[in-house]
């Protein structure tokens, strides 16, 4: 979709004559039913004004022009994309990425900190980001990568309003690579700019580089494939064993064989903490991608979904995508849709950021069954915890019956996490009231490392102690505290404390600017910069660590002669608070999930000394000191 198409000329001539903000505002309305924001109409006019002047400079003629070109299966759109042919006579594209800066300063890895949306925030670099743009449309545009003579493809930043101070952070030292490959040209550097452009583009085409890029279906080029399932078949942890083999079979035998019917397949893989769920759901991605097929893994995860694309690199953003991102999807636009954690599905994939006006009613696992040709699901119906997640196994049973899918179902059985100990985990499940399994009690001689311990202080360094002998370790607690914004200079306020205990949550997934040390949230259990903080089950979720310790806060606690109850005025989470009957349930699953997020032990503190008596209760040689 894009929502303005046309030539050199027309662009000049609708800028010369102020109606290319009008055009684009009635494009947007058409495509998106609703009225653009006055913010964005206002950069239409002002950043496309300084580009339209660019092009008469450079003496443009005969060219293409694209504006507001989005990326599929994205919220992303292009400012602005320029066609014709190179000196060799080729056709070419470039990508100008336009900026209404004025200062920024310098920040970690490939951010700089810029006033954006009202306050500081961390934010891509310009070359970074454009990079990005032009390794998405390079891998999934196949007029950029078929053919005999692929569209070759550039791309740069205009900072029209930007004045660079001597030493400016724009340019700093760290930026080099990517201001090699994808320059960023300034207010007072116009000239260097349209250098750059005619450079590239040496003379139009009559559009003929632009007709083909409107033309072509997007899809991942093989090269992409090639570079995601090397780098998953490439980590050791991601090797499967015995029934987690026999669904990865299944699926594989679907993606092959089932393409030629019109029939879709559903297959359903169930199974609790630690059985392996994750691990199938990566070699699938990996070994179809290696064969060529368009196959994405989908999350409602946002830390893990974010930690997977900074494992395989910015440009898995293609393949590696959230529930939500599927709503304007066409039908069986990907061959193979591998949705991981699929308990997360929401009921719609509308959400707080959702417009009125774009608001829909269709059912999200509807949306999921309709865009992929083979559709997998990993689900733990006992891993629901938020009052929205409705993606039990029944639920995708009875929608893919409805989708006329041919189903299959597996379930998991063999423990990989908690020392391979199902014991532990069905210790857990009886212990808080999930479900009654043979473990009542916990035998302390098992493998796996289960401690108890008599302050968060202990538990911290005992967390500490597993970290420095080279093991992963978090800690993370029940969201029993209230969660601010970081500090002006973007360190994080101590909100997790008792007693003389205090330190931070993991940083928010809003916040803006963060101090070097900190990481951002989705990244919380895969940065090392992240042990200086407490996670909560948002952002453990999906994870396993090596050892996990975790504060049962005073939300959830239990009582002899009423069991467990829910005690709402000790609850931050808003959401959790508003689910009715379902309260107890959810913080159940909560504390189910971190308590299993371990592979080797996990230590806990009870804020409440009958709940700790209860679990004391529960293990072998434990005398209960009932108070």
């Amino acid at each position: 979709m894009r929502l303005y198409a046309g030539s050199s000329e027309e662009f000049i001539a609708d800028s010369v004559h102020n109606r290319i903000a009008h055009k684009l505002s009635t494009a947007y309305f058409a495509s998106y039913r609703r009225e653009p924001s006055r913010s964005e109409v206002n950069s239409w006019r002002n950043s496309l004004a300084t580009v339209s002047l660019l092009f008469q400079h450079a003496g443009f003629k005969r060219h293409g022009v694209l504006l507001e070109y989005e990326l599929p299966l994205t919220s992303k759109r292009l400012d602005c994309l320029v066609t014709g042919l190179d000196s060799q006579r080729q056709q070419q594209a470039a990508i100008i990425e336009l900026k209404q800066w004025e200062k920024c300063v310098e920040s970690d890895a490939e951010r700089v900190v810029t006033f954006v949306a009202g306050t500081n925030r961390d934010v891509l670099h310009p070359s970074v980001q454009v990079g990005q743009y032009m390794s998405y449309l390079a891998d999934y545009q196949p007029a950029f990568y078929e053919g005999p003579t692929p569209i070759g493809l550039r791309a740069c930043a205009y900072l029209h309003n930007y004045l660079p101070r001597e030493g400016d952070a724009l340019f700093a030292s760290q930026y080099a690579p990517y201001l090699e490959e994808c320059p960023v040209f300034t207010a007072d550097d116009v000239l260097g700019l349209t250098g750059f452009l005619r450079e590239t583009l040496v003379e139009g085409d009559d559009q003929q580089a632009l007709r083909r890029i409107l033309d072509g279906k997007f899809r991942p080029s093989k090269k992409l494939l090639d570079h995601v399932g090397a780098v998953l078949d490439g980590r050791q942890e991601y090797v499967l064993l015995d029934e987690q083999l026999v669904a990865y079979e299944r699926v594989m035998a679907a993606a092959h064989t089932g393409f030629g019917q019109r029939q879709k397949s559903a297959i359903i893989v169930r199974g609790g903490p630690g059985t392996g769920k994750s691990v199938i759901a990566l070699n699938l991605l990996a070994a179809l991608s290696r064969d060529g097929l368009n196959a994405h893994y989908v999350t409602g995860s946002r830390a893990f979904t974010q930690t997977l694309r900074q494992i395989v690199g910015p440009r898995a953003k293609v393949q590696i995508k959230y529930f939500n991102n599927y709503t304007q999807a066409d039908f069986n636009e990907v061959d193979v849709l591998i949705c991981d954690e699929s308990h997360r599905i929401r009921e719609t994939s509308n959400n707080r950021f959702t417009n009125a006006a774009n608001k829909s009613g269709r059912l999200q696992i509807d949306e999921l069954l309709s865009a992929g040709k083979v559709i997998v699901f990993f689900v733990d119906d006992r891993q629901v915890v938020r009052p929205g997640e409705i993606g039990s196994a029944a639920t995708i049973k009875q929608a893919a019956t409805g989708h006329g899918a041919t189903l299959h179902d597996y379930k998991l059985e063999a423990q990989f996490r908690c020392a391979g100990s199902t014991g532990f985990v069905n210790w857990i499940d009886n212990t808080l009231g999930v479900e009654r399994t043979a473990n009542v009690l916990w035998n302390k001689n098992e493998a796996f490392d289960f401690r108890i311990l008599d302050s968060p202080e202990e538990l911290e360094t005992a967390i500490r102690e597993k970290l420095a002998e080279g093991n992963t370790a978090r800690l993370a607690a029940g969201f029993c505290w209230e969660w601010s914004d970081p500090r002006p200079d973007g360190t994080l306020v101590d909100d997790v404390v008792i007693g003389d205990f205090r330190r931070p949550w993991n940083a928010r997934s809003d916040a803006g600017h963060l101090s070097r040390d900190i990481p951002k949230e989705s990244l919380w259990a895969y940065d090392p910069r992240g042990v200086g903080q407490v996670g909560c089950i948002y952002t453990a979720q999906g994870f396993e660590f090596d050892y996990i310790g975790v504060i049962l806060g005073p939300d959830l606690v239990y009582r002899p002669g009423q069991g467990w109850v829910g005690q709402k005025e000790h609850s931050r989470d808003t959401v959790v608070k508003r689910s009715g009957d379902r309260f107890v349930d959810l913080l159940k699953n909560v504390y189910r999930v971190l308590l299993s997020r371990a592979m080797k032990g996990c230590y806990v503190y009870f804020m409440d000394k009958e709940t700790e008596n209860f679990f004391r209760s529960r293990m072998e040689d434990a005398i209960p000191e009932w108070e």
